[in-house]
């Protein structure tokens, strides 16, 4: 029989790529808060207030009501990567993150200027900030990515869209067996009294 302990790296918190998510989504609504855009007219609001993007992880709520979502950003986890080479004490992790914007605007100019000041204030924001949650570090070696999606190839009037990926340096969260009734190491799980 075999008893499960975690060995944490750093601080001692659960370090997981959805905690990066989290903090990735609250460093966003902070640095783009006073960014007010419009939003499309309904049959419930013929005159909408202009708003801050919408931040969601892993999947838009209701995808399928994308044009009442705008303007939006989406965060994803589309890799991640765990490496142990030998001699190193514990494993290197990373992933890379594609975040998905979106805006609304009649007018094609306009809407893509906003776009792309939506997508400056948080590369910038990153660029400054490079650590968040105290424990997720971007990647600046491995570049930060954006890309604006050309209108004119596929018209997606009055919605612009664009994405950035990022590459993000974790710390390392580690589970490991030991057999059951054995000395456990380095004290762990053990009483302090």
């Amino acid at each position: 029989a075999f008893e499960r302990i975690w060995v944490w790296g750093g601080g001692g918190e659960a370090m997981t790529r959805v905690m990066l998510l989290e903090n990735l989504k609250a460093f966003t609504l902070e640095s783009t808060r006073d960014l007010l855009m419009p939003v499309k007219p309904s049959e419930e609001e013929e005159a909408p207030k202009p708003r801050a993007a919408g931040v969601h992880i892993c999947h838009l709520p209701e995808f399928s009501s994308i044009s009442r979502k705008a303007p939006c950003i989406l965060h994803q986890i589309v890799t991640s990567k765990d490496v142990q080479h030998p001699g190193d004490p514990q494993p290197k992790s990373a992933a890379v993150v594609r975040s998905a914007f979106c805006v609304y605007n009649e007018n094609e100019e306009e809407g893509g200027l906003m776009l792309l000041n939506l997508m400056e204030r948080l590369r910038i924001a990153l660029l400054r900030k490079v650590v968040i949650g105290r424990q997720f570090k971007l990647d600046l070696e491995a570049g930060l990515d954006t890309v604006v999606y050309d209108a004119a190839g596929r018209p997606t009037r009055p919605y612009y869209l664009g994405e950035m990926i990022s590459v993000w340096k974790l710390p390392y969260a580690m589970e490991r067996e030991v057999p059951y009734g054995k000395q456990k190491p380095s004290g762990i799980g053990q009483s302090a009294l």
